[in-house]
């Protein structure tokens, strides 16, 4: 391919027009279940006597994930990532059909923790396929693509969600996202057929086995300081940081070196990832039950903060997609940190004292603008970051710092609201530990590099 003819290359082109509708139908697929289990999530643990369990619900599912990412990071560096894919997505849709069909919260966890392999090992995946089939100058038009295909979700799927929740029943919203994904799949399997995405090279197996050990500790760990709001708080908070503490000795060769020391350039980007991702998704996790719980917001109507927000990221990912280099990586950081920041204090501000929840739905659309931005840039990075060699390595560790971050966030705020009696009079421990996890994001933001920017005249 010649220099004007890469120029000219399209993510549409004949020879990429399939892989991308396939990967961008499991991104939309997956974006409606993200948004739907949050909308609904209040409701679920209502009925199936497992309030105390609340945060595990969201915080298991991100943990498995963790081994689903170090497996397909390694499946896709040994053989390619296509059966990485296909056998990820038949866990999605297991766990779907294990949560949709549960009578009790045991076994509502059980499918959330499949769905998490699937989940997890689905993203790294695509990352792979990405940097496989696409030239680094299409890497951000694809990954402004991937957050494009939360916008339809974003409109209709936190509303239409807490509707099925409300006046039908909320097992729909697992069983219908499995029915529509398996037909996806089918269509996807199809289209990658005879698709080369490239060869694989030898791995050492002891390091892949030490890799696939280390996740599972992650992932029992992060689920443990979950189920530890379920404790007395006298052995609750032991146990939680007694996990912490080696959660973090764990995931250590998970990522790439010096990453919890912010090293300069991909361990910044990878460590980065986790702070945000930890601070965003757990106060979203908390948004419907805050507006559910102090303002009668019913579920229906408490999808809307949600919609909000996902249109505000999909909004800002395409911006970036289209300037991110323009921007630079600093002032990218500077304004997706300010609006996150932002949006944490104005429902810090609701959850403290009676304010009108339009504070909540717009502020935390601000928080949606700024992930936007930002999540695809650290994807960008971290393809920048990488060879051929160790696309799924980096790949599969921006994924686990993402979902180690947000488990752990998620399943240390249901601790610490447990303690203080739960109820959403307490909702603002939750939102300022929040905003103390995006003032500590500042110090990698600063230091990821200037890989993927325009060369400066």
């Amino acid at each position: 391919m010649t220099g004007e003819q890469a120029v000219a290359a399209s993510i549409w082109d004949r020879s990429r027009v399939w892989v991308t509708t396939g990967a961008i139908a499991l991104i939309f697929l997956a974006a409606i279940e993200a948004l739907a289990v949050t909308t609904v999530m209040p409701i679920v643990s209502e009925a199936l006597d497992g309030e105390a369990l609340y945060a595990v619900a969201f915080a298991g599912t991100l943990a498995t994930s963790v081994i689903g990412m170090v497996a397909s990071g390694a499946w896709s560096d040994a053989r390619g990532p296509r059966g990485a894919l296909y056998v990820a997505v038949s866990l999605f849709i297991a766990g779907l059909l294990v949560s949709g069909f549960a009578v009790t919260m045991d076994q509502f966890l059980i499918g959330r923790l499949v769905q998490g392999l699937g989940a997890g090992g689905q993203t790294v995946a695509l990352y792979v396929v990405v940097a496989r089939l696409y030239p680094p100058h299409l890497h951000g038009r694809i990954f402004a693509a991937f957050a494009a295909a939360w916008v339809v979700p974003s409109m209709v799927g936190p509303f239409l969600a807490g509707a099925v929740a409300e006046h039908i029943d909320w097992r729909w919203t697992f069983l219908g996202v499995a029915v529509l994904t398996a037909i996806a799949f089918l269509m996807i399997a199809v289209r990658l057929r005879g698709v080369s995405l490239g060869h694989g090279e030898p791995q050492n197996l002891r390091v892949v086995v030490t890799r696939l050990l280390l996740a599972v500790v992650v992932a029992v760990l992060a689920v443990l300081i979950g189920f530890s709001a379920d404790m007395r708080p006298s052995i609750g908070w032991p146990v939680a940081l007694g996990a912490l503490v080696v959660i973090a000795v764990a995931v250590l060769p998970l990522l790439p070196k010096r990453t919890l020391r912010a090293g300069r350039g991909l361990p910044s980007v990878v460590l980065m990832r986790g702070l945000v991702a930890g601070s965003f998704f757990a106060a979203e996790a908390y948004i419907p039950y805050l507006l559910m719980e102090r303002y009668g917001f019913t579920a229906t109507w408490a999808g809307l903060a949600l919609m909000f927000a996902a249109l505000a990221w999909a909004g800002a990912s395409e911006l970036q997609g289209r300037f991110g280099e323009r921007l630079g990586n600093h002032r990218i950081t500077l304004i997706s940190l300010a609006l996150v920041g932002a949006a944490l204090l104005s429902v810090l501000t609701a959850a403290l004292i009676e304010v009108s929840p339009a504070l909540i739905v717009v502020g935390w659309g601000l928080a949606g603008g700024g992930m936007g931005l930002l999540y695809p840039r650290l994807t960008v990075l971290t393809l920048a970051y990488s060879e051929e060699r160790n696309q799924g390595f980096n790949s599969s560790a921006l994924s686990i710092s993402d979902s180690t971050g947000a488990a752990v966030s998620i399943a240390l705020v249901g601790l610490a609201v447990a303690t203080l009696g739960g109820g959403a009079g307490v909702f603002w421990i939750v939102f300022l530990f929040c905003t103390a996890l995006v003032l500590l994001a500042a110090i990698p933001g600063f230091r990821l590099g200037h890989a993927a920017e325009a060369p400066r005249v």
